[in-house]
């Protein structure tokens, strides 16, 4: 069976002032935790979920509760324990989607010879930057050598600095046009976009120049507003096909771009996790064969369903057991054009 890599950090999240009513703060597993979660509900039975991760020992054994509950997962080789406390990160909400992140934790990116063999036994890999260092520029250029496939990064993390006291801030990305050349498929989010977009007149400006033969389709997350992206016409009907040569350039003209909106308002729920479970739904479509649209309409409904969840434990199952993710009636065709 085909793999897919997932390479991210599990992190223990205390959540605070998300629940109406509630005084004390929540405890529960996040991280790459959700993007696991949306990849084994969303992943077909022709394809297994190769988790790479590194995990403290104080967490290893509860770690592996979570991961043990995964269906799709073939194997745990690529789960290392270090002598690091774990990663533990502090949600502070402001609103129903604005929060402060502290973290705390030590637990270390992956270097070039320790990644490599792990992402030469994957067809695809899914990239998070739940902590921000799991892998650096040389590693992550090397991912597209080492698997055949469809490499796919949420930044996420990558757009984010940790100061003194623990607490993330958005940064500029240095090398941000070769960290982008690394994958065939970034996802940001709108304030990510906005960051990375820092000096330009129009952020969308960018995402038009960095689109093409590398990286092919970049993806918007827009929070209750959707999703919108800017792709190749090749890529938005077959996003995990083959890497067109580094010659095959397509004139402007053949960029698309357009919104997906969500089918219905979610008031009251739990934005934590959301965008990695949209992530990885969308990219678990697009290697069932759907376009890119559709993908993104699934990776929608997914993220929405997260939204009436508390916490990753026992949430691929959630997602798993709601109807609604056949895809057939969402296929659709290119419309817009950047």
């Amino acid at each position: 069976m085909p793999r897919l890599g997932i390479v991210g950090t599990m992190v223990w999240d205390t959540i605070r002032s998300r629940d109406v009513g509630r005084k004390g703060p929540v405890q529960e597993w996040g991280g790459i935790s959700y993007a696991l979660a949306g990849a084994d509900a969303a992943l077909g039975d022709d394809w297994t979920l190769f988790p790479i991760l590194k995990i403290g020992q104080d967490m290893r054994e509860a770690a592996d509760v979570v991961l043990g509950s995964l269906e799709r997962v073939d194997s745990l080789d690529g789960v290392r324990t270090v002598p690091e406390p774990n990663n533990r990160v502090e949600l502070s909400y402001h609103d129903e989607a604005r929060r402060c992140e502290k973290l705390t934790g030590g637990v270390p990116g992956w270097t070039l010879e320790d990644l490599l063999p792990l992402a030469r036994s994957c067809d695809a890999i899914y990239v998070n930057f739940i902590a921000g260092w799991e892998l650096d520029l040389p590693a992550a250029a090397a991912l597209r050598t080492a698997t055949g496939g469809a490499v796919y990064a949420d930044l996420h993390s990558l757009l984010l600095g940790v100061g003194a006291d623990g607490v993330r801030s958005p940064r500029p990305l240095a090398d941000w046009r070769a960290w982008l050349s690394c994958f065939d498929i970034v996802q940001l989010n709108e304030d990510e976009l906005m960051t990375l977009a820092a000096g330009w007149d129009d952020p969308w400006a960018l995402a038009a120049d960095v689109v093409g033969p590398v990286t092919r389709g970049l993806l918007i997350t827009l929070g209750d507003r959707g999703s919108a992206w800017v792709s190749t016409r090749g890529f938005w009907d077959a996003p995990t096909g083959p890497r067109p040569g580094q010659d095959a350039l397509e004139p402007a003209e053949a960029l698309v771009s357009g919104k997906v909106e969500p089918e219905r308002a979610v008031e009251g729920g739990d934005p934590t996790g959301c965008g990695d479970v949209w992530g990885a739904t969308c990219f678990a479509t697009m290697l069932a064969g759907e376009n890119l649209e559709t993908s993104m309409r699934v990776a929608t409904r997914a993220a929405q369903r997260n939204a009436g969840f508390r916490g990753a434990t026992g949430l691929g199952e959630y997602l798993r057991s709601e109807t609604g993710l056949v895809t057939g009636s969402l296929r659709s065709e290119p419309r817009g054009v950047a």
